[in-house]
């Protein structure tokens, strides 16, 4: 199971990385042309960089407590806070009826809740 756990938060931490970057790096303007995120209308730049700062650390939380064994309780509590921030995803998208992104934010919820969920019982 501890396998699982640690290739379920090597590609959740890979995907916020990724995700929060381009949050972090690309003017909300630009992030406003990509069709897939049409939300950022709804959030100031600053909420938007904000919300990508905010994936980053997840993700950082995600592997580097655990691996460095470092505080390891921070592993699933930052697998916890990125499970609330897909839960606000969700909420986001239904009400802005983008229903297209609701299955990838539902996958993100489940496997974030798994390794809370796992690291905290482990």
């Amino acid at each position: 199971m501890n396998v699982v756990l640690w290739i379920v938060a090597g590609v959740l931490a890979a995907l916020y990385l990724a995700a929060g970057g381009m949050k972090l790096a690309t003017p909300r303007e630009k992030l406003l042309e990509n069709p897939n995120m049409g939300w950022t209308a709804d959030f100031s730049g600053a909420a938007v960089k904000g919300i990508g700062a905010v994936e980053i650390l997840g993700a950082i939380g995600l592997v580097l407590p655990q691996a460095l064994d470092i505080a390891p309780v921070l592993t699933p509590l930052a697998a916890a806070g990125l499970a609330v921030i897909q839960i606000g995803a969700i909420i986001v998208h239904a009400r802005r009826k983008e229903t297209k992104a609701l299955p990838m934010n539902v996958v993100l919820l489940v496997l974030a809740a798994f390794v809370a969920v796992g690291r905290f019982a482990g």
